[in-house]
């Protein structure tokens, strides 16, 4: 089972997020990003849009949601940069075939500047993989 919920920051908007989101805990991945799990106690939907858009006025911000389960799962995402939304939100359904330009979580990390290199995808090069969980 793979279920994540989390913010993916850049280095320059690495110190905006924890002042704007209460409870935020920011991981290192890679690529000069950090992983924010969503925390627990989280504003409204459309006031934590605002607070990633402001966010992006220091650097690229993206929003990413998976959930699998046997292999078969859905993905969402959505990145904001100098604060407008610059791609998504894309989302890709459980019974739908895969994106030529990739799932949306990677279209994000690339959008955010990560090369998947010898990696299968942008997914793997960041090792979102090692983040089965949001709560872990």
């Amino acid at each position: 089972m793979y279920c994540l919920q989390a913010v993916v920051v850049t280095e320059s908007a690495r110190a905006e997020l924890p002042a704007s989101v209460e409870g935020a805990r920011l991981v290192p991945v890679g690529h000069h990003l950090s992983l924010m799990p969503l925390p627990e106690t989280l504003p409204e939907a459309g006031e934590f849009r605002t607070v990633l858009a402001a966010c992006s006025e220091h650097g690229a911000v993206a929003y990413i949601e998976a959930e699998y389960f046997g292999g078969v799962g859905t993905q969402s995402a959505q990145v904001w940069d100098r604060g407008e939304t610059v791609l998504g939100p894309l989302h890709l359904a459980e019974d739908e075939p895969a994106l030529a330009a990739g799932s949306p979580i990677s279209q994000a990390l690339r959008r955010l500047g990560v090369a998947k290199g010898d990696h299968f995808d942008e997914f793997d090069a960041v090792g979102l993989g090692r983040h089965r969980h949001t709560g872990d």
